[in-house]
């Protein structure tokens, strides 16, 4: 077996440095100075509330087991979840259009203005993080971050979760222009 060059072995351990930093990244973001400060119920709500956003934008129903099977939870844990929100007024339950069997979760007008709220705490937390970064980097890093994610986009679906209505690629267009700022477009 041949040795690794210098500039391969730095590469790799680069690469295998990438799950740290996502932990970390996760964890300690929830960390930063927001205005106003997350609660504790937040982040799961977020998590619950992008989930129904993303499959409406991408044409697809989400229900409670679609929930579970997308956060790898058990269906209880997702159905207090879904329970939370629908309490709070950010979902509510509705038939399937398509199967008027199954009940699916959808948003409201008050958990579309809760995602709006998460959104512009994550603006902040981004912006206080690397508040010592050259712009150039901060704008380079979000630019590289949104590809990175945008790409998650072709991991298989969930079993379980219904399929798209249409292309990924016509609801990641969709997401990306509902969350960009008409200025920077």
């Amino acid at each position: 077996m041949t040795r690794k060059s210098a500039l391969e072995q730095r590469e790799q351990d680069l690469l295998d440095a990438v799950g740290g930093a996502f932990a970390r990244m996760r964890r300690r973001t929830m960390q930063a100075p927001v205005d106003p400060p997350s609660g504790r119920k937040d982040l799961t709500r977020n998590l619950v509330l992008n989930l129904v956003e993303e499959a409406q934008l991408a044409g697809r129903e989400m229900t409670v087991g679609g929930l579970a099977d997308h956060l790898m939870v058990d269906p209880s844990v997702a159905s207090r979840m879904a329970s939370d929100c629908i309490t709070h007024g950010y979902l509510v339950r509705a038939a399937s259009q398509r199967d008027g069997r199954r009940t699916i979760v959808q948003l409201t007008d008050e958990g579309n203005a809760l995602l709006d709220h998460f959104r512009h705490q994550h603006r902040q937390a981004f912006e206080y993080i690397t508040r010592d970064w050259p712009k150039a980097e901060q704008l380079e890093f979000a630019r590289l971050l949104i590809k990175y994610a945008e790409a998650t986009s072709r991991l298989p679906i969930p079993p379980g979760s219904d399929e798209p209505s249409h292309s990924d690629e016509g609801a990641r267009t969709k997401r990306t222009a509902a969350r960009t700022d008409p200025a920077d477009r």
